[in-house]
C-alpha cells in the first residue's frame, strides 16, 4: 500500500537542520536537477531521513512542488522519510550476490541485530535494508554499509562486523 502524507514520520527536525536544509536546498534554486545531490546531503545532516518538515523546506527553497520531492524520495530506495540508524547495512541481493548467499547473509545480519529487513533496532544504531544493486558483482555477495563496500561476505563474518561497527556508535 502506498505511503500517505498522514504515514511520514512525524515533524521531529529541529530548527538547526531545517535552517541548514533551507541553505544547501537553496543552491539548487531553479535548478531541479541538482534535487538528487540535494537530498543526498540534506538526508545526511537530518539524521538519515527526509521527513515532512524537510521535505517542505526543499521543495520550498528550491521552488518545486511537494510532490517532486516524494516522488524522488519514495522511488530511490537510498532515501527514507522514516527515521533510520546512525549506520545503514545495505545487503546487496541482486543475481550474483544472491547466488553466492545473500539469503544466508541477510538471516545472519537480522539474528545478529535482532531485526528484519527495513527494520532499525532498539537502540537506533543500525538499520538493515535490502537493495537490488550496490555495483560490487565482483566481491559478491557483498553490502553498502556507509557508503562503504564490504565484500566476499559470510554468514560467519557477519557478528564481527556488526561489532567492529558498532564500536564507538552512540545511539
Amino acid at each position: 500500500m502506498a505511503e500517505s502524507v498522514n504515514d511520514r514520520c512525524c515533524c521531529s527536525a529541529t530548527a538547526e537542520v531545517l535552517e541548514q536544509t533551507a541553505a544547501i536546498a537553496a543552491k539548487g534554486r531553479d535548478r531541479p536537477e541538482m534535487l538528487i545531490p540535494i537530498l543526498h546531503q540534506v538526508q545526511a545532516i537530518a539524521g538519515n531521513s527526509i521527513d515532512h518538515q524537510v521535505a517542505q523546506v526543499v521543495a520550498r527553497e528550491m521552488r518545486l512542488p511537494l510532490a517532486r520531492i516524494y516522488g524522488v524520495e519514495t522511488f530511490y530506495s537510498f532515501f527514507s522519510a522514516k527515521k533510520r540508524g546512525k549506520i545503514i547495512i545495505r545487503l546487496c541481493k541482486s543475481a550474483p550476490c544472491h547466488l553466492k548467499g545473500t539469503q544466508g547473509i541477510l538471516e545472519a545480519f537480522e539474528k545478529t541485530l535482532g531485526i528484519k529487513a527495513g527494520e532499525t533496532t532498539a537502540d537506533g544504531k543500525f538499520t538493515l535494508e535490502t537493495c537490488e544493486c550496490i555495483g560490487a558483482c565482483d566481491v559478491s555477495p557483498a553490502a553498502l554499509i556507509d557508503g562503504v563496500v564490504y565484500g566476499n561476505l559470510t554468514p560467519a563474518k557477519v557478528s564481527e562486523l556488526v561489532s567492529s561497527l558498532g564500536e564507538g556508535v552512540k545511539a
